[in-house]
Protein backbone atom coordinates (compact mmCIF):
# COMPACT_ATOMS: atom_id res chain seq x y z
CA UNK A 1 0.00 0.00 0.00
CA UNK A 2 1.22 3.58 -1.10
CA UNK A 3 0.41 6.25 1.54
CA UNK A 4 0.18 10.06 1.77
CA UNK A 5 0.52 11.05 5.53
CA UNK A 6 -0.67 14.21 6.25
CA UNK A 7 -0.12 16.85 9.07
CA UNK A 8 -2.18 18.52 11.77
CA UNK A 9 -5.07 20.33 10.08
CA UNK A 10 -6.31 22.53 12.70
CA UNK A 11 -9.96 23.55 10.67
CA UNK A 12 -8.43 24.32 7.49
CA UNK A 13 -10.85 22.56 5.45
CA UNK A 14 -9.83 24.77 2.22
CA UNK A 15 -6.07 24.11 2.47
CA UNK A 16 -6.76 20.35 2.77
CA UNK A 17 -8.81 20.29 -0.55
CA UNK A 18 -6.39 22.13 -2.10
CA UNK A 19 -3.76 19.50 -0.82
CA UNK A 20 -5.85 16.04 -1.65
CA UNK A 21 -6.84 17.71 -5.11
CA UNK A 22 -2.46 18.55 -5.92
CA UNK A 23 -1.65 14.58 -4.27
CA UNK A 24 -4.48 13.22 -6.99
CA UNK A 25 -7.48 12.61 -4.65
CA UNK A 26 -11.18 13.47 -5.93
CA UNK A 27 -14.50 13.76 -4.31
CA UNK A 28 -16.15 10.77 -5.53
CA UNK A 29 -19.28 9.30 -3.82
CA UNK A 30 -18.75 11.76 -0.83
CA UNK A 31 -15.82 10.76 -0.55
CA UNK A 32 -12.03 12.14 -1.07
CA UNK A 33 -10.24 8.94 -2.49
CA UNK A 34 -7.00 7.86 -4.83
CA UNK A 35 -7.64 4.88 -7.06
CA UNK A 36 -4.59 3.53 -5.50
CA UNK A 37 -3.51 5.03 -2.22
CA UNK A 38 -4.48 5.99 1.42
CA UNK A 39 -4.33 9.00 3.23
CA UNK A 40 -3.32 8.74 6.92
CA UNK A 41 -4.32 11.79 9.35
CA UNK A 42 -1.63 12.35 12.04
CA UNK A 43 -4.78 13.77 14.24
CA UNK A 44 -5.18 17.61 15.52
CA UNK A 45 -8.04 18.19 12.57
CA UNK A 46 -9.59 21.00 15.16
CA UNK A 47 -9.13 24.12 17.03
CA UNK A 48 -7.66 27.63 15.66
CA UNK A 49 -8.99 27.24 12.25
CA UNK A 50 -12.15 28.46 10.63
CA UNK A 51 -13.99 25.48 9.03
CA UNK A 52 -14.36 23.38 12.19
CA UNK A 53 -16.72 20.81 11.51
CA UNK A 54 -15.89 20.93 8.00
CA UNK A 55 -12.82 19.65 8.44
CA UNK A 56 -13.89 16.74 10.90
CA UNK A 57 -16.59 16.06 8.43
CA UNK A 58 -13.75 15.75 5.12
CA UNK A 59 -11.57 13.47 7.07
CA UNK A 60 -14.32 11.39 8.71
CA UNK A 61 -16.22 10.97 5.61
CA UNK A 62 -12.72 9.42 4.01
CA UNK A 63 -12.18 6.99 7.05
CA UNK A 64 -15.57 5.72 6.77
CA UNK A 65 -15.01 4.98 3.17
CA UNK A 66 -11.84 3.60 3.57
CA UNK A 67 -9.70 6.18 1.38
CA UNK A 68 -7.79 6.93 4.84
CA UNK A 69 -7.08 6.44 8.14
CA UNK A 70 -6.45 8.73 10.90
CA UNK A 71 -4.47 8.89 14.40
CA UNK A 72 -5.97 10.98 17.37
CA UNK A 73 -4.19 14.04 18.13
CA UNK A 74 -3.39 15.98 21.19
CA UNK A 75 -6.53 18.42 20.44
CA UNK A 76 -9.03 15.33 20.15
CA UNK A 77 -7.99 14.31 23.43
CA UNK A 78 -8.41 18.00 24.60
CA UNK A 79 -11.63 17.98 23.05
CA UNK A 80 -12.51 14.81 24.64
CA UNK A 81 -11.32 15.44 28.23
CA UNK A 82 -13.36 19.20 27.79
CA UNK A 83 -16.63 17.29 26.93
CA UNK A 84 -16.41 14.04 29.99
CA UNK A 85 -17.31 14.93 32.92
CA UNK A 86 -15.58 13.92 35.82
CA UNK A 87 -16.84 10.94 37.80
CA UNK A 88 -18.94 12.01 40.79
CA UNK A 89 -17.68 15.55 40.90
CA UNK A 90 -20.87 17.39 39.82
CA UNK A 91 -20.17 19.48 37.34
CA UNK A 92 -16.34 19.21 36.92
CA UNK A 93 -15.17 18.47 33.89
CA UNK A 94 -11.43 16.19 32.77
CA UNK A 95 -10.11 19.64 31.26
CA UNK A 96 -10.98 22.65 33.31
CA UNK A 97 -13.01 25.17 31.49
CA UNK A 98 -13.16 28.91 33.25
CA UNK A 99 -12.58 28.36 36.80
CA UNK A 100 -8.36 29.16 36.63
CA UNK A 101 -5.92 30.65 34.65
CA UNK A 102 -5.62 27.05 33.27
CA UNK A 103 -9.21 27.03 32.32
CA UNK A 104 -9.33 30.42 30.30
CA UNK A 105 -6.31 28.97 28.54
CA UNK A 106 -7.89 25.80 28.15
CA UNK A 107 -11.15 27.70 26.50
CA UNK A 108 -8.62 30.39 24.52
CA UNK A 109 -7.15 27.27 22.78
CA UNK A 110 -10.77 24.79 21.86
CA UNK A 111 -12.74 27.65 21.46
CA UNK A 112 -12.48 27.67 17.32
CA UNK A 113 -14.28 24.44 17.96
CA UNK A 114 -17.11 25.38 20.66
CA UNK A 115 -18.24 28.17 18.31
CA UNK A 116 -19.64 25.53 15.92
CA UNK A 117 -20.61 22.73 17.59
CA UNK A 118 -20.90 23.76 21.72
CA UNK A 119 -24.89 23.35 22.36
CA UNK A 120 -25.53 21.10 19.16
CA UNK A 121 -25.94 17.64 19.02
CA UNK A 122 -23.25 17.17 16.84
CA UNK A 123 -21.25 18.14 19.66
CA UNK A 124 -21.43 14.31 21.60
CA UNK A 125 -21.48 12.74 18.22
CA UNK A 126 -17.80 14.13 17.07
CA UNK A 127 -16.26 12.94 20.86
CA UNK A 128 -18.04 9.60 20.14
CA UNK A 129 -15.87 9.87 17.07
CA UNK A 130 -12.61 11.29 18.56
CA UNK A 131 -13.03 8.11 20.90
CA UNK A 132 -12.48 6.10 18.35
CA UNK A 133 -9.47 6.83 16.55
CA UNK A 134 -6.56 4.69 17.66
CA UNK A 135 -3.48 6.02 18.96
CA UNK A 136 -1.22 5.08 16.62
CA UNK A 137 -0.88 2.98 13.90
CA UNK A 138 1.86 -0.13 13.60
CA UNK A 139 1.57 -0.74 9.79
CA UNK A 140 3.32 -3.86 8.13
CA UNK A 141 5.40 -0.87 6.30
CA UNK A 142 5.64 2.40 8.70
CA UNK A 143 4.54 3.87 11.98
CA UNK A 144 1.90 6.78 12.51
CA UNK A 145 1.53 8.82 16.06
CA UNK A 146 1.38 12.18 17.02
CA UNK A 147 4.09 13.28 18.65
CA UNK A 148 6.10 10.14 20.05
CA UNK A 149 7.34 6.91 19.04
CA UNK A 150 7.71 5.32 22.39
CA UNK A 151 8.13 1.58 22.58
CA UNK A 152 8.33 1.76 26.18
CA UNK A 153 4.77 3.73 26.83
CA UNK A 154 3.60 1.88 24.11
CA UNK A 155 3.61 -1.93 25.72
CA UNK A 156 2.95 -0.18 29.19
CA UNK A 157 -0.39 0.83 27.67
CA UNK A 158 -0.98 -2.09 25.95
CA UNK A 159 -2.84 -3.70 28.79
CA UNK A 160 -5.27 -0.82 28.96
CA UNK A 161 -5.77 0.12 25.64
CA UNK A 162 -8.86 -1.82 23.05
CA UNK A 163 -6.74 -4.54 20.85
CA UNK A 164 -6.58 -1.74 18.19
CA UNK A 165 -4.97 0.83 20.02
CA UNK A 166 -7.89 2.80 21.23
CA UNK A 167 -8.66 4.45 24.45
CA UNK A 168 -11.60 3.40 26.59
CA UNK A 169 -13.82 5.35 28.71
CA UNK A 170 -12.02 4.05 31.70
CA UNK A 171 -9.20 5.44 30.96
CA UNK A 172 -10.22 9.08 30.73
CA UNK A 173 -9.70 10.05 33.85
CA UNK A 174 -5.77 8.08 34.82
CA UNK A 175 -5.20 9.50 31.07
CA UNK A 176 -6.11 13.24 31.92
CA UNK A 177 -5.12 13.52 35.64
CA UNK A 178 -1.38 13.65 36.43
CA UNK A 179 -1.18 11.68 39.87
CA UNK A 180 -0.22 13.73 42.68
CA UNK A 181 2.51 12.09 43.36
CA UNK A 182 4.19 12.23 40.32
CA UNK A 183 3.91 15.91 39.93
CA UNK A 184 6.92 17.94 39.67
CA UNK A 185 9.14 14.61 39.58
CA UNK A 186 10.70 13.20 36.35
CA UNK A 187 10.75 9.36 37.79
CA UNK A 188 11.40 6.45 34.77
CA UNK A 189 8.17 4.59 35.74
CA UNK A 190 5.37 4.79 33.53
CA UNK A 191 1.76 5.73 33.98
CA UNK A 192 -1.50 5.87 32.19
CA UNK A 193 -0.79 9.87 32.32
CA UNK A 194 2.81 9.69 30.91
CA UNK A 195 2.47 7.18 28.80
CA UNK A 196 -0.50 9.70 26.69
CA UNK A 197 1.11 12.36 27.03
CA UNK A 198 4.35 11.23 25.63
CA UNK A 199 2.36 9.51 22.47
CA UNK A 200 0.08 12.41 21.99
CA UNK A 201 2.36 15.72 23.04
CA UNK A 202 6.03 14.49 23.11
CA UNK A 203 8.77 13.88 25.68
CA UNK A 204 8.52 17.05 27.61
CA UNK A 205 11.78 17.27 30.84
CA UNK A 206 12.04 19.85 33.52
CA UNK A 207 14.78 22.13 33.11
CA UNK A 208 17.64 23.04 35.54
CA UNK A 209 17.33 25.97 37.96
CA UNK A 210 17.08 29.16 36.59
CA UNK A 211 16.46 28.46 32.70
CA UNK A 212 13.14 28.88 31.24
CA UNK A 213 11.73 30.11 27.43
CA UNK A 214 8.57 31.02 26.39
CA UNK A 215 6.63 29.25 24.19
CA UNK A 216 4.65 29.78 20.63
CA UNK A 217 2.09 31.28 22.18
CA UNK A 218 3.89 33.63 24.95
CA UNK A 219 3.54 31.26 28.00
CA UNK A 220 6.65 31.06 30.13
CA UNK A 221 7.44 27.85 30.49
CA UNK A 222 9.98 25.54 32.53
CA UNK A 223 9.69 22.24 31.16
CA UNK A 224 10.76 21.37 27.24
CA UNK A 225 9.85 19.18 24.45
CA UNK A 226 13.22 17.34 22.87
CA UNK A 227 13.82 15.64 19.98
CA UNK A 228 13.34 12.19 21.27
CA UNK A 229 13.92 10.20 17.56
CA UNK A 230 17.51 12.29 17.77
CA UNK A 231 19.85 9.26 18.90
CA UNK A 232 22.41 11.99 19.40
CA UNK A 233 20.96 14.64 20.74
CA UNK A 234 21.73 13.93 24.61
CA UNK A 235 22.13 17.47 26.51
CA UNK A 236 19.63 20.29 27.00
CA UNK A 237 21.33 21.93 24.38
CA UNK A 238 21.45 19.28 21.96
CA UNK A 239 17.71 18.18 22.33
CA UNK A 240 15.43 20.99 23.09
CA UNK A 241 12.77 21.77 20.45
CA UNK A 242 13.59 25.31 20.10
CA UNK A 243 15.25 26.97 17.63
CA UNK A 244 18.63 26.57 17.61
CA UNK A 245 19.70 30.58 18.85
CA UNK A 246 17.17 29.46 21.92
CA UNK A 247 19.05 26.07 22.64
CA UNK A 248 22.26 27.58 22.77
CA UNK A 249 20.98 29.36 25.58
CA UNK A 250 20.65 25.89 27.71
CA UNK A 251 23.41 24.05 29.45
CA UNK A 252 25.18 21.21 28.30
CA UNK A 253 24.41 19.14 30.70
CA UNK A 254 22.68 15.60 29.80
CA UNK A 255 18.78 15.39 29.62
CA UNK A 256 17.47 12.44 32.01
CA UNK A 257 18.10 8.85 30.89
CA UNK A 258 14.37 8.66 30.77
CA UNK A 259 14.36 11.13 27.37
CA UNK A 260 16.67 9.03 25.57
CA UNK A 261 13.74 7.54 23.44
CA UNK A 262 15.64 7.25 20.31
CA UNK A 263 14.96 5.48 16.86
CA UNK A 264 15.38 1.58 16.71
CA UNK A 265 16.28 1.27 12.77
CA UNK A 266 13.09 0.11 11.70
CA UNK A 267 10.54 1.11 9.86
CA UNK A 268 9.87 5.18 9.37
CA UNK A 269 7.87 6.83 11.81
CA UNK A 270 5.81 9.78 10.68
CA UNK A 271 4.48 12.24 13.23
CA UNK A 272 2.54 15.95 13.77
CA UNK A 273 2.62 18.65 16.59
CA UNK A 274 5.57 20.18 16.62
CA UNK A 275 4.42 23.58 14.82
CA UNK A 276 7.99 23.21 12.30
CA UNK A 277 8.44 26.32 9.86
CA UNK A 278 10.11 27.01 7.16
CA UNK A 279 10.90 25.10 4.26
CA UNK A 280 9.59 21.26 5.08
CA UNK A 281 12.29 18.63 5.36
CA UNK A 282 12.98 15.61 6.86
CA UNK A 283 13.68 15.30 10.85
CA UNK A 284 16.32 12.07 10.03
CA UNK A 285 16.57 8.99 7.87
CA UNK A 286 13.39 7.34 10.16
CA UNK A 287 11.53 9.88 11.19
CA UNK A 288 9.36 12.67 8.89
CA UNK A 289 7.41 15.18 10.87
CA UNK A 290 4.46 16.87 8.85
CA UNK A 291 3.11 19.48 10.99
CA UNK A 292 3.83 22.82 9.28
CA UNK A 293 2.15 25.14 11.37
CA UNK A 294 -1.26 25.75 8.80
CA UNK A 295 -2.99 27.14 12.15
CA UNK A 296 -0.23 30.00 12.14
CA UNK A 297 0.25 30.93 8.21
CA UNK A 298 2.32 27.92 7.98
CA UNK A 299 1.83 24.96 5.40
CA UNK A 300 -0.29 21.81 5.38
CA UNK A 301 1.86 19.02 4.47
CA UNK A 302 2.00 15.75 3.05
CA UNK A 303 4.64 12.95 3.10
CA UNK A 304 4.09 10.87 -0.28
CA UNK A 305 5.06 7.10 1.07
CA UNK A 306 6.02 5.01 -1.89
CA UNK A 307 8.37 2.44 0.17
CA UNK A 308 11.31 4.17 -0.19
CA UNK A 309 13.92 5.48 2.18
CA UNK A 310 12.68 8.81 3.50
CA UNK A 311 13.75 11.81 1.18
CA UNK A 312 12.62 15.39 1.28
CA UNK A 313 11.62 15.30 -2.37
CA UNK A 314 8.28 13.16 -1.31
CA UNK A 315 7.49 16.14 0.95
CA UNK A 316 4.01 18.04 -0.63
CA UNK A 317 2.48 21.24 0.78
CA UNK A 318 0.24 24.05 -0.09
CA UNK A 319 -0.30 27.34 1.72
CA UNK A 320 -2.56 29.13 3.91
Amino acid sequence: MNYDIIGDIHGHAEALRHLLQDLGYRETRGAWRHPDRQAIFVGDFIDRGPQQLATVDLVRRMVDAGAARAVMGNHEFNAIAWHTRVPDKGRDYLRSHYSDKHGAKNYAQHIAFLREVEGTPRHQEIIDWFLSLPLYLDLPEIRVVHACWHPGHMDYLAAYLTPDGRLTEALLVPASREPEDEKEKDTPEPTIFKAVEALLKGIEVPLPDGYSFKDKDGHRRNRVRVRWWDNDARSYRQAAMLPEEDRQEFPDDPIPPQALVGHDGGKPVFIGHYWLTDVPQILSDKVACVDYSIAKGGRLVAYRWDGEPLSESKLHWVGA
